[in-house]
């Protein structure tokens, strides 16, 4: 189990906005590992969020608010847009997004809207904990893939290189879970296979889902096949 360093107020309320139940409550059980004492409330939509940012607001409760973790991938909306709000409305908010997206598209739309921070899912419980710690001490709010990502950015910046369109082009870990869907594994066998938890697979495949507009597994294996995956 994780401690953290410090006790911190009992007062202090944080947000998961995030769509899939068991990665809810593992990143909400996550905060109050790593931020004793910590009141976690969960959202599993964006219209959810908004409410229940709405209520605090009238009722006058949002002194000791200031944590969020946002997924980007929301059934009614996409998270960029509870960024905004808390950017625009609450801007003491730490807003930090938990995904399992790490392409440039998602990552500087999150940026330039005013996430705070910008961590991946597919970290254990103790890292991603850590990470938390040191974004709330005011250090560098990036996954270090992600920070790699964003030098690798600027670096390539100018460079003129042909690429699939962003919608049908998969990051690395996708193309790995679309690998072992299009054999045939179900989503917890991928997960044993590749290592991560099972509800962190669940994510590559919905995400997998929406970039190929695809909706079972059948079509997913055709794909598979289509790319020479399988």
């Amino acid at each position: 189990m994780m401690t953290s360093p410090e006790k911190l107020h009992d007062r202090r309320v944080a947000l998961v906005v995030e769509d899939q139940a068991d990665t809810r409550q593992w990143l909400a059980e996550v905060l109050r590992e790593t931020f004793i004492g910590i009141t976690v409330a969960e959202a599993p939509d964006l219209e959810s969020a908004l409410r229940w940012l709405r209520q605090r607001a009238a009722a006058n409760e949002t002194l000791h608010f200031d944590l969020a973790l946002i997924d980007l991938g929301l059934p009614d909306g996409p998270g960029i847009e509870l960024i905004h709000e808390m950017n625009t409305h609450h801007p003491h908010v730490s807003s930090i997004v938990t995904t399992i997206y790490d392409d440039d598209a998602h990552l500087f739309d999150a940026i330039a809207a005013g996430a705070k921070g910008y961590l991946l899912k597919d970290r254990d419980a103790e890292m991603l904990g850590h990470f938390l710690r040191r974004i709330d001490m005011g250090e560098p709010p990036l996954s270090p893939s992600i920070a790699r990502r964003m030098l690798e950015h600027f670096r390539n910046a100018g460079q003129t290189t042909e690429a699939a369109p962003p919608e049908t082009r998969l990051t690395p870990r996708e193309t790995d879970v679309l690998r072992l869907i299009g054999r045939g594994l179900r989503v917890l066998e991928a997960a044993r296979v590749l290592g991560l938890s099972e509800h962190t697979v669940a994510d590559y495949v919905k995400a997998i889902y929406a970039k190929l507009n695809i909706s079972s597994r059948a079509e997913a294996a055709l794909e598979a096949a289509r790319r020479g995956l399988t």
